[in-house]
């Protein structure tokens, strides 16, 4: 690879929330039985005519606003023509040379310096089916076709080969995947397949500007399987380049249990597919007031978000960027807020012992058993010095485990800190007087005798005293 320099340009396709299709009133729920969401329009019977979703293509303005998109206020649709068993129409409903938006961009944060990725083009259309390979059906191998996913609205977003390394792919899928979620525009579940990506990667001589052979990698249903696949083809190719072979223009499959690509069939250009402007509907025109009044229901974006959380609450970059990297730990923390006004000491709980837990037991943050309010309540109670750091730990995981406010796990467990001087100084002196050889110790120079008193007076105390107040006492009693 050090001969090569990496080209990769990915295309992403993101199924938009609405209730019905793009073209016609049929549900688009996910999990249903096979073949029970489907019309005559979706199916493409002769006298079913599309009607555009008004709802997608707002929610596909929304997108391409996030994305520094220009947004066409003139576009049409196209039938892309191709054979395949999960479009039994033969035919698919997009956008050719007229996009809806075009001319955008992200930006990425790269070995501490920002490069541009740029966005081609970000244009409508609908989903194919879906097939299902199984084992015997009539003593021979079978795949069922199941058509709930035709007409389902998707967003491509195409960009320009401008991304240099598997590594560099996926931090750009990340960010996209956190651009979109704010919007509400998509969950981008890939396990639900509401967000899906296709990979183009070649490889060119370093330093030269020229494109290689690319070649196409499906079936990649993850970031770790983006970043995988990737690196396996990039690898390939340069073999074949090195061995004075050439690189076939062609469409692979991540085989992801071996851990390779392999080839599936020649790589189609666009002339294959024979785009001509769809027949059964006309060319849009956006009308500058509508599309003005979508832009002002643009929700605050992941940059923005993350620009306030430093200049307004005084965190650091490092913390803003981590709480803003997915949309629901940033609301639940702003939550916690409402509540609570240390918004570093909210920040440090939220980042390190809430998502540490939800991590460990495989939860998102929606499924979080702790509300903001408690979480609030808690940080409180060590603020005010009535549990301490200890005691506040032991506190968060009781209510992890039942869902329980605080004040009422700090009272049943009777866990309040003892913050009575006259209380703590008889503590102090009983455990003074029963360990003369740690008192000698320290005054002859021996800290590590001070901790053991500390340690002392904590466990007479069964960990209630408030540790501050148990260091200034022992020190001014020795």
């Amino acid at each position: 690879m050090q001969d090569w320099e990496t080209v990769i340009g990915l295309e992403v396709h993101v199924a938009l929330l609405t209730k019905s299709k793009l073209f016609c009133g049929c549900s688009t729920e996910y999990g249903a039985a096979p073949n029970s969401q489907t019309c005559p329009v979706c199916l493409g019977h002769p006298g079913g005519l599309p009607v555009l979703n008004e709802q997608a293509l707002e929610y596909a303005i929304k997108a391409g606003l996030a994305l520094n998109c220009r947004i066409n206020y003139s576009c049409k649709f196209d039938r892309k023509q191709y054979f395949y068993p999960d479009m039994a129409k033969n035919y698919q409903i997009s956008q050719d040379d007229q996009p809806l938006c075009s001319q955008g961009y992200v930006d990425l944060d790269v070995e501490g310096e920002r490069k541009r990725i740029r966005i081609n083009r970000a244009h409508l259309e609908e989903d194919a089916g879906k097939l299902t390979h199984e084992g015997d059906l009539v003593g021979a191998p079978s795949s069922l076709v199941d058509s709930n996913r035709c007409g389902v609205p998707l967003l491509e977003i195409v960009t320009e080969p401008d991304i240099s390394s598997p590594a560099e792919a996926r931090l750009f899928l990340n960010k996209l995947w956190n651009i979109i979620r704010y919007t509400g525009v998509s969950d981008c579940k890939m396990e639900e397949g509401s967000m899906r990506c296709d990979a183009n990667i070649s490889l060119r001589p370093r330093g030269s500007q020229g494109l290689g052979t690319k070649t196409e990698l499906k079936n990649l249903n993850s970031f770790r399987a983006v970043e995988r696949g990737l690196a396996f083809e990039a690898e390939r190719q340069a073999r074949l380049l090195a061995a004075g072979e050439r690189v076939l223009q062609e469409t692979r499959l991540w085989d992801v249990e071996a851990g390779v690509t392999r080839g599936m069939r020649s790589k189609e250009g666009a002339h294959d597919y024979r785009y001509f402007p769809e027949p059964n509907l006309p060319p849009l025109s956006l009308d500058a007031a509508w599309l003005e009044r979508v832009s002002q229901t643009m929700p605050e974006l992941p940059a923005a978000r993350e620009e306030r959380f430093i200049r307004e609450l005084g965190l650091s970059p490092y913390d803003a960027e981590v709480l803003v990297a997915a949309r629901e730990v940033a609301d639940y923390f702003e939550e916690v807020l409402q509540h609570f006004s240390g918004a570093k000491a909210a920040a440090n709980w939220v980042m390190g012992e809430l998502l540490g837990r939800l991590k460990k037991d495989g939860l998102e943050i929606a499924d979080c058993p702790v509300s903001p309010q408690h979480l609030a309540n808690l940080l409180a109670l060590q603020e005010k010095g009535q549990i301490s750091s200890k005691m506040a730990k032991g506190v968060f995981e009781e209510m992890f485990n039942t869902g329980k406010d605080p004040k009422a796990i700090v009272k049943e467990k009777g866990l309040v800190q003892i913050t009575d001087v006259d209380a703590l100084k008889a503590v102090v002196d009983k455990v003074l007087s029963a360990n003369p050889q740690s008192v000698e110790d320290y005054k002859g120079g021996k800290d590590r005798a001070f901790g053991f008193l500390v340690g002392q007076v904590m466990k007479e105390t069964r960990g209630r005293a408030n540790p501050q107040l148990v260091t200034k006492l022992l020190k001014e009693r020795l």
